[in-house]
């Protein structure tokens, strides 16, 4: 390079610099690799990114998006639009980006295998990262004056790198590590060679830079993936449902004989600490009114399912309202895989074990039929799918509240599957189920993809003499104007006559309880107002609200 060229150089970085904003200024000073990988964006075609120390539901309106984020220990998310590809395009920014650390760390591996007996001691993931980095620190060595015999000589930036990519790599799941850390992704999807798409709780569907170049390459990450989850997979048995460290579930097929694209996953992803109802009602999913239809409900012991298709927020929407649950209760609930999160302290958590080597299988059959013997207050399945449907519904005719998800679109085909095979559950034990909510994944009319509540419907009785059923639609959602309606208000059966009476109201009084469900609406709303969101807290509050008799 000319002295001329390098005086450019140096004066596009200056103006770079200069037209970043504050914060990204601040971090690109700390981040050598951040700024690195500013300078080599096009940011005359591209403009300069925008920087978010967190994110919020308002920048789903940004249409030419170009930001930047922080996931924390030096990674970075940077996300702007493609001319390539209809999706945006999500790019993580790891301190692993200078391309001799990937080889500096062959080398380190070639001498960890001399601390192989050390590591084994470790007995979790925090001593594991503990002993992993104390190993790099024997082997590597900062240039800085006297050399030490045999240890690899790095940089000091180098050598964040190599921590960072140690606990990346040998702690963590490797290169979707970023995807595991980020807090507002909801689903990864590997579909083969090529790159990752993930789903982004503000963005939508987004293409992810990070990358398989081949199936040898995806083979041997699935295989490690795997090793790691404590489920392998082999060409003997390819398929593997799993939960990862963190809670997230995920789906593992490997090689090409079941999958003509060869290896593939997809992980669906569980925050930390759950959406709260009132997180769903600040995201226009449901209404105050029906969160306090739904509470009062749940306070009365009707049995309640949450139906809808696939990635319609069903579990989402079931871990909300299990807040409503007396704070006193005893609650067992029972998994196909860990989904649920209930924020009582008396939980029972139970979840299927499949045939193999550590013993027979345990099915939700199984659990459910030893749950009746625990004495629950209530009893939350995952989802139903089979002849255990048959014991849940026994257990709702011997008065145990019971609540679970179930893959249905409407109130008819709920019933459809309920009573055909391989549930089949008997027509004249369908009352048994009180209330059923409608959830769906839809689309507002500017295109925006959202959840709603679509109903919320009472199940009233079974007619023999016509085979029909008889339910009322108390909720529904009106898609023209995303508001919701409130048809069953002054003619719901549960509220007036089973509900009410519950509450110890005259039947003669008994539309009293819509006064109720408005006082319930506004405390919700009251606690909104006052940021009070958190699926804990909310939970506590209430509970403290329960026990002085305001929210009972």
């Amino acid at each position: 390079m000319s002295v001329r060229q390098s005086r450019s150089g140096q004066k596009y970085a200056a103006a770079l610099y200069r037209s970043l904003p504050p914060q990204l200024q601040e971090h690109s000073k700390a981040q050598e690799h951040l700024w690195e990988y500013l300078g080599k964006l096009p940011v005359n075609e591209m403009g300069v990114p925008e920087y978010y120390p967190s994110l919020s539901r308002d920048l789903r309106e940004l249409t030419n998006r170009n930001l930047i984020y922080p996931l924390g220990k030096g990674v970075f998310v940077h996300i702007y639009k493609t001319e390539t590809d209809v999706r945006d395009f999500y790019m993580p920014v790891e301190p692993v980006m200078d391309g001799a650390i990937p080889k500096l760390m062959q080398e380190v591996d070639k001498q960890l295998v001399n601390y192989v007996s050390d590591l084994e001691v470790a007995t979790d993931i925090e001593e594991r990262v503990q002993l992993l980095l104390q190993c790099l620190d024997e082997i590597c060595q900062v240039k800085n004056g006297r050399q030490r015999r045999g240890a690899i000589q790095v940089s000091e930036r180098e050598l964040r790198g190599l921590k960072y990519l140690m606990v990346r790599d040998k702690a963590g799941m490797g290169a979707i590590e970023p995807l595991i850390n980020d807090p507002y992704i909801e689903d990864v999807s590997c579909s083969g060679v090529g790159p990752l798409f993930i789903e982004h709780r503000i963005f939508g569907g987004l293409i992810c830079g990070i990358n398989f170049d081949n199936n040898e390459e995806l083979d041997h990450y699935i295989i490690s993936l795997s090793e790691k989850i404590g489920r392998p997979v082999t060409v003997r048995e390819p398929i593997v449902d799993a939960t990862l460290p963190d809670g997230s579930r995920v789906n593992i097929v490997y090689g090409g004989d079941v999958s003509k694209r060869g290896s593939n996953f997809t992980i669906r992803k569980f925050a930390a600490t759950p959406m709260s109802i009132l997180d769903l009602v600040a995201g226009g999913t449901l209404s105050y009114d029906m969160a306090a239809y739904i509470s009062l409900m749940l306070s009365e012991g009707m049995n309640t399912f949450v139906s809808g298709e696939t990635a319609s927020g069903k579990t989402t929407m079931l871990n909300a309202i299990s807040t409503f649950i007396p704070p006193q209760s005893k609650i067992v609930s029972i998994e196909d895989t860990p989904e649920l999160q209930v924020p009582h302290p008396n939980w029972t958590r139970e979840v299927v074990r499949g045939s193999g080597t550590s013993g027979s299988s345990v099915t939700m059959f199984d659990l459910l039929r030893a749950a009746l013997r625990q004495r629950p207050n209530e009893i939350i399945i995952g989802e139903i799918r089979g002849e255990e449907g048959a014991i849940a519904f026994q257990a709702m005719q011997t008065g145990h509240a019971c609540m679970a998800t179930f893959h249905a679109s409407s109130v008819e085909k709920l019933i459809q599957r309920l009573t055909g095979h391989p549930i089949n559950i008997p027509k004249t034990y369908i009352d048994n189920l009180n209330v059923v909510i409608i959830m769906s994944a839809v689309r507002l009319a500017d295109g925006t993809p959202v959840r709603r509540i679509l109903s919320i419907n009472e199940i009233i009785e079974y007619d023999p003499e016509t085979n029909s059923f008889g339910f009322i639609e108390v909720f529904r959602w009106d898609p023209a104007t995303d508001t919701f309606e409130f048809p069953g208000f002054l003619n719901t059966n549960l509220l007036e006559n089973v509900v009410s009476v519950r509450r110890g109201i005259p039947p003669r009084e008994s539309r009293r309880i819509y006064a109720q469900l408005q006082e319930r609406a506004n405390v919700l709303r009251k606690l909104h107002e006052r940021d009070i969101t958190n699926f804990y807290e909310l939970h506590n509050v209430l509970a403290q609200a329960n026990r002085e008799g305001l929210f009972r």
